[in-house]
């Protein structure tokens, strides 16, 4: 009695090659339960499409993957002075790109890894981590006055899944990047989600001095449902009226119908 994903092998896979081939630079996401095929088959499937870099979510999900894909992997949780981002293996220094979010970090990382490769991360609208204005001015005039500046692989943008255009946000955001020094005389990469092909396409034509690499998960992965079908053995079927209270959090039901339950594992 378990939840079973079908997939079109074909079709999806036909489905991975057009989005690869839709977005130059591409860098697909595997985290978490790897959106529900696992993070190792992702991470194959990332190699056969050609990617030089995969995205994972935490540190501790560097050894499932670095064996399967070959390239460099982006580690999108912020590095910390503690915990997994201490324990990378020797053998994976010089394949793993850090985020940086927090000035203090610019510096704490070189003491730890010197050397280190990293990508600066701006906050954003979503407000969950990243650099000021001021603090992204602040790394830069740091990176200036050391030689941690080859280290930096670029800048990144983690967008909210709001609906309508992020693009006068990006283009702020890419403004303060300017501002701060880190684009000048050098052809800065910006490590940017969640824009749609046409905010990719009107991105690299008004800033055409930078390379943009769109990191995808969902919409590479999952972005074709027809190639995915869902199943689980049913176990239960309950008739309710408009207004009963169902489940942990005692939701009221919209309407008169039917609660369905099903096996998840």
């Amino acid at each position: 009695m378990s939840l079973t994903l079908t997939v079109d092998g074909d079709r999806w896979r036909a489905h991975l090659r057009a989005v690869a081939q839709s977005q130059p630079g591409l860098v697909p996401v595997a985290k978490g339960n790897g959106y529900g095929f696992g993070i190792r088959r992702l991470a194959r499937k990332a190699e056969w499409l050609g990617c030089d870099t995969l995205a994972v979510g935490t540190y501790s999900e560097l050894p499932e993957v670095a064996s399967r894909f070959p390239g460099d992997l982006l580690v999108l949780t912020p590095w910390r002075p503690f915990g997994a981002a201490l324990e990378v293996p020797d053998a994976l220094h010089r394949r793993v790109v850090h985020t940086v979010s927090r000035l203090d970090d610019v510096a704490a990382l070189q003491e730890h890894q010197p050397g280190a490769r990293f990508v600066l991360e701006l906050v954003t609208s979503m407000l969950r981590h990243g650099l000021s204005a001021r603090e992204l001015r602040g790394a830069a005039a740091l990176l200036d006055s050391s030689s941690m500046r080859r280290g930096l692989a670029g800048v990144a943008l983690h967008l909210p899944l709001t609906s309508g255009s992020h693009l006068a946000e990006v283009h702020r955001l890419v403004d303060e990047v300017v501002a701060a020094g880190l684009a000048d005389g050098r052809r800065t990469t910006v490590w940017v989600s969640h824009l749609t092909d046409d905010e990719l396409a009107r991105l690299r034509t008004t800033h055409a001095d930078f390379d943009i690499r769109p990191r995808v998960g969902t919409q590479l992965w999952l972005g074709d449902r027809a190639a995915l079908d869902v199943s689980a053995t049913v176990l239960d079927v309950h008739p309710v009226e408009r207004g009963d209270l169902f489940g942990y959090r005692g939701r009221s039901a919209p309407r008169s119908g039917h609660i369905v339950v099903v096996s998840g594992g």
